[in-house]
């Protein structure tokens, strides 16, 4: 397995985003175990120091934790917390560059919505 990874970015951040991206899309699902340092490492092809540095700051922020002589699994509420910090940090990081952008492109939820259903893009 091999990806592309952002050169702006830790890979220790990437991974660990990854891994929440996995929450949030329900891929993980608390209680599921996490794959282990030395698979990821070897997946990716990585130093597993690294792997184990992004599962300590899932660890940190309670989104995982370990199990002694087991590895490491995704914490009751683990999404529900992520959502919220999730989106508190869009309202308060990237909604307000983007509505000034909308702005300024004269666009507006209705138009939006169009582009969307438009391009199939609808949920």
């Amino acid at each position: 397995m091999t990806t592309a990874w952002n050169d702006n970015t830790p890979i220790y951040r990437q991974l660990r985003d990854r891994v929440v991206a996995m929450i949030l899309d329900g891929v993980l699902k608390q209680g599921d175990a996490l794959p282990s340092v030395r698979q990821v490492a070897a997946d990716f092809q990585i130093n597993p120091i690294t792997v184990s540095k992004a599962y300590q700051e899932l660890v940190d922020e309670n989104l995982v934790e370990k199990r002694r002589g087991l590895g490491m699994y995704v914490t009751e509420g683990a999404r529900a917390a992520l959502l919220t910090s999730e989106r508190e940090r869009f309202l308060n990081d990237e909604w307000p560059a983007l509505y000034a952008r909308l702005e300024r492109m004269g666009l507006d939820l209705d138009a939006l919505m169009r582009a969307a259903h438009k391009e199939g893009g609808s949920r």
